[in-house]
């Protein structure tokens, strides 16, 4: 019963508009090292090819909580300055299951040692609930009387960076079109669809002393309907192999991120969340494993470590 209950708690959270005060677009923290998957101008950035993916388990322990997957992929055109990327997530919390495939495009205007990035990001997702699954109190409720089967939700967005080998700032709204979720032969809600989100990051790297550097980074998240909120992380880099860092989530969570570079090629990160809202005490917090692959070199050499 406390199984269902969660699950039908969560799926109004998540459907009905009157209910929601968070975000509807999976959140990630590392958001530094997955920024394709919230900004198509990073498409590119790399200068070669970088296929990355992350999972995200979301307040473990809490029935129908969220569990993300995500999958980019981006690298330049030749040398160009045109840079293309492809985005994929599956993101599940209780009944419900979304899965996007989006492609991203990015113009790079080159300075002599920063860039200024234009991205557009295309594609859809398949919107599913499986409303007959939450067993609801009231069993004549029409609004759980059927399943939402696979709504396509086309979309687009939007984003610009300006960057260097030691500092970005990125502007962006990764879906602008605000689609209806809920199917029409179903009773509607007063504002039944997703919601625009916007967000800011900006990371910048110092050098502590030969051995030490400290990356600074910050995410602020801005969606329709909701107030702002906002991640402060900061992370140091010990012999351009470990990262190790600490996160704030303003009045939700802190947590803790560390990262290695297993060579120029290949990298794994984890972060641990742990929830210091109300929530906090009906889950025992977020795991999020991050894994990243470069393949071929960049144009003037490889260098290690990619800060961003």
């Amino acid at each position: 019963m406390k199984k269902l209950y969660n699950i039908f708690t969560l799926a109004l959270a998540v459907l009905s508009s009157s209910l929601l005060s968070a975000q509807q677009d999976p959140m990630y923290s590392q958001y530094m090292f997955n920024t394709l998957a919230i900004n198509p101008a990073y498409a590119g950035s790399a200068d070669l090819l970088n296929v990355t993916a992350l999972y995200r388990h979301q307040w473990t322990q809490f029935d129908g909580a969220p569990v993300t997957q995500t999958l980019t992929a981006h690298s330049p055109l030749g040398r160009e300055s045109i840079g293309l990327g492809g985005t994929i997530v599956n993101d599940s919390y209780g009944p419900i299951q979304q899965t996007a495939f989006y492609a991203d495009v990015s113009y790079r205007i080159i300075f002599d040692r920063t860039k200024l990035a234009f991205g557009l990001k295309a594609g859809a997702s398949i919107f599913q609930a499986d409303l007959l699954s939450l067993n609801p109190l009231d069993q004549d409720d029409p609004a759980f009387a059927g399943n939402i089967e696979s709504k396509i939700l086309p979309n687009f967005g939007a984003g610009v960076m300006y960057y260097s080998d030691r500092f970005y700032v990125g502007l962006s709204v990764p879906k602008l079109f605000q689609n209806k979720l809920w199917d029409s032969s179903l009773p509607d809600f007063q504002d039944n669809t997703e919601r625009m989100h916007g967000f800011l990051i900006a990371g910048m790297v110092f050098d502590v002393n030969r051995y030490v550097k400290f990356k600074p980074s910050m995410l602020l998240r801005a969606v329709n309907g909701s107030p702002p909120s906002a991640d402060v992380t900061a992370n140091f880099l010990f012999y351009d192999k470990l990262w190790i860092g600490g996160m704030y989530r303003w009045q939700d969570a802190v947590g803790l991120l560390a990262q290695y570079e297993i060579n120029n090629k290949f990298k794994i990160g984890y972060a641990y969340d742990y929830t210091v809202s109300d929530l906090g005490r009906y889950n025992n917090g977020t795991h999020e494993i991050m894994l990243g692959v470069d393949f071929g070199r960049k144009y003037g050499g490889d260098k290690s470590p990619r800060y961003f």
